[in-house]
């Protein structure tokens, strides 16, 4: 039973003030809850708990509270409407003899810290956030809700303007720790596969969002902005076998003769979702590039596009070798450029790999105008334990 499906059955209690709807969700970029309630239409209010503070293992999880705010009624069966209409909204509830407990979660004082740091000081010192769920991770380092908030905080501050190479990476790996300590936490276990393969994907998580910009702008609205644009793992349908891109096999021509960005103008960061897989499995890889600030490196854009390559092992599957990234109509820009691919193991691969690969691309360097034509090295790490 969705969102949606209750909006609509319940709407005209709604509009006839006996019934007020309110949303709660556990999402990391709450921007694209707004869009989708944009989208299907629902006005109601909207709380963000990006840290699952609630400690919800399960969604959707629909609660009836009365008057007093007391719950009622747990899941509800939203095809015995009158049956709802006579037991809840008909009916006038009793005070409580006590307060409702209204407290947080069971936490200890350096766990409830690093809340208060995320929920109060994350935009004025994001990197004293970070030390203090690290401090609470030091604590309790079994602490599943603990273990899953420092991910939180980490993929936050790597979609902020403070990220610090590696960021992304640590938001993988303490949400798997996370969901090793409650391998039956269903937000733990989406929030891997919102960014992972196809192959351990239940649905595709954001492939609605140019429906929904369509169709609000087709009504003649502004569609809500969204802070972090989705990527690609989290447009990608499905699938149940591997498949691989036979176009993309070659190698690009290049000349070993190119000279090498060791990170002078562009910064490479390689995020690997899962971090750690077994043999048979797969697993996808973010890579970004970064123009460096410091010397204002920019992209040339009315040249060749940036292209990157990645060597397998015998034996293993790669979806695309060769991966583009189309320049935009732009002659100069700065954007991050972002590279997705996917590769599957053998059944008898074991220990840690080392996956060469290589960037293509012209840069140019705002202080004296030079544009170049650069290669720049990247290694995939990847982790394969039984």
């Amino acid at each position: 039973m969705h969102v949606p499906g209750w909006h609509e059955a319940t709407r005209t209690w709604q509009e006839a003030g006996d019934l007020q709807m309110v949303g709660i969700i556990q999402e990391q970029h709450p921007d694209r809850a707004s869009l989708f309630m944009q989208w299907k239409g629902m006005g109601w209010p909207i709380l963000i708990d990006s840290l699952d503070l609630l400690e919800t293992t399960v969604v959707p999880m629909t609660l009836l509270i009365d008057e007093h705010g007391v719950i009622r009624q747990i899941q509800p069966p939203r095809d015995q409407l009158g049956e709802l209409r006579a037991n809840f909204l008909d009916v006038e509830f009793e005070a409580p003899h006590a307060a409702a407990d209204s407290s947080l979660p069971d936490m200890s004082q350096t766990a409830a810290s690093a809340v208060s740091h995320y929920l109060w000081e994350s935009d004025d010192d994001p990197d004293a956030m970070i030390a203090a769920f690290e401090r609470a991770v030091d604590a309790d380092p079994e602490h599943g809700y603990t273990l899953f908030r420092t991910g939180v905080a980490y993929r936050w501050r790597y979609d902020s303007g403070a990220s610090q190479a590696g960021d992304f990476q640590r938001a993988v790996h303490y949400w798997e720790r996370a969901l090793s300590v409650d391998p039956n936490n269903y937000i733990w276990r989406r929030r891997i596969q919102q960014y992972g393969p196809r192959l351990a994907k239940p649905y595709s998580f954001y492939d609605w969002v140019a429906a929904a910009r369509h169709d609000i702008t087709e009504r003649g609205g502004e569609p809500s902005p969204l802070v972090v644009e989705p990527g690609g793992a989290e447009f990608a349908q499905p699938q149940r076998t591997f498949t691989v891109d036979e176009a993309s096999l070659e190698p690009p021509e290049m000349d070993e003769r190119i000279y090498r960005d060791s990170g002078q103008y562009v910064k490479v960061e390689a995020t690997m979702v899962p971090s750690a897989i077994e043999p048979g499995a797969s697993a996808r890889a973010h890579v970004s590039f970064v123009p460096v600030e410091g010397i204002k490196a920019h992209w040339n854009n009315e040249v060749d596009e940036l292209i990157f390559w990645v060597e397998v092992p015998a034996g293993w599957q790669l979806d695309r070798r060769a991966v583009t990234v189309p320049n935009p109509p732009e002659t100069v820009s700065t954007e991050t450029r972002r590279v997705e691919l996917e590769f599957k193991t053998p059944d008898d691969a074991s220990g840690r790999y080392e996956l060469p690969g290589y960037a293509l691309y012209y840069v140019c360097e705002d202080v004296n105008g030079i544009c170049l034509y650069r290669r720049q090295d990247v290694l995939l790490k990847v982790e394969v334990d039984s």
